[in-house]
């Protein structure tokens, strides 16, 4: 392959905050959030340069080893070859370490941008390219296939390769999150998973997840037996007891909670009339923030575009 040519011009990239499992989904289903992160990239001389603001600004590292920086390079060699330099601008809303999907936001933004500021590059890397690329280095394709696709997605491996189908939610679905002040480490959350499940619980979730594709889409009045989990969210209590014990909370009031991957934060799926009430339950340590759902996915702005 030829070594590629880049565009003069900087690229804006805006990504999504995402929401894994939505119960009963794990490692499956996932949902786009009107939570974004921004990022502007420009081919320079030589060097890197990273500026970051908002979540992470503090904590994110500045070098070769930063999550998008790395997700980059991956594109970029997919594409044909590094440029000699980098500047990277970050404008960071998604919390970090919340179960919202930071770092497949960090992940996509990279890859898309690194396209995008490649001449021809959408014709080296299609879209199928990118969930690949992006599953690989994220390790699972639940988040980055609602990052990139937007909407609610269903994603799942074949042959090898993975897959990943986008559904539009039914109209007045409102997520709204609640999002405490202490971070949890997605390997730590996972260490908690046992190697094997009961049948019953395996085959419960089953239908519920195939449940909740029909309520999330088509009869929302499904959502919270459509929400049930059997398989991560009591086995990942010790961890987050304040988490479990808010959505056991929500629930028992009738209201479709989740944890939002794996954890901390807690997903509510209300409807329009209800959304602000809700919000108001969590109590003292917690933030709750009613969102939009996002239908774009990762997308290439005009720079001059004003963030939400």
């Amino acid at each position: 392959m030829a070594h590629p040519a880049f565009r003069a011009a900087a690229v804006r990239v805006r990504v999504p905050a995402t929401s894994a499992n939505l119960g009963p989904g794990f490692d499956a289903l996932g949902l786009a959030l009107g939570l974004y992160d921004d990022i502007v990239v420009r081919v320079a001389e030589s060097g890197l340069h990273i500026d970051i603001a908002g979540e992470g600004a503090d904590t994110v590292a500045r070098d070769e080893g930063n999550l998008l920086v790395r997700s980059l390079r991956t594109a970029f060699d997919a594409l044909g070859g590094q440029p000699r330099g980098l500047e990277v601008v970050c404008a960071n809303r998604i919390p970090h370490g919340r179960g919202l999907g930071s770092s497949s936001a960090a992940i996509c933004a990279g890859l898309v941008a690194a396209r995008a500021v490649t001449t021809g590059g959408e014709h080296k890397i299609d879209d199928a390219a990118l969930l690949e690329l992006a599953a690989e280095i994220e390790g699972h394709p639940d988040n980055v296939a609602a990052c990139l696709l937007g909407g609610f997605t269903l994603a799942w491996g074949e042959g090898g390769a993975v897959r990943a189908v986008r559904m539009d939610p039914a109209p007045g679905v409102v997520p709204v999150v609640f999002v405490p002040s202490t971070p949890l480490a997605t390997e730590t959350a996972r260490g908690l998973l046992p190697r094997t499940v009961p049948h019953a619980d395996a085959a419960a979730n089953a239908g519920r997840a195939a449940l909740l594709v029909e309520a999330l889409t088509r009869r929302p009045e499904l959502l919270l037996p459509a929400t049930e989990d059997r398989l991560h969210q009591e086995y990942r209590a010790p961890a987050m007891p304040d988490s479990v014990e808010l959505v056991h909370r929500l629930r028992a009031d009738g209201v479709p909670a989740v944890i939002s991957g794996a954890g901390p934060t807690v997903l509510a799926l209300a409807d329009e009339g209800q959304a602000d009430k809700i919000a108001r339950l969590a109590g003292d340590g917690w933030t709750a923030n009613r969102l939009a759902l996002d239908t774009a996915g990762a997308s290439v702005l005009p720079l001059a575009k004003a963030a939400r």
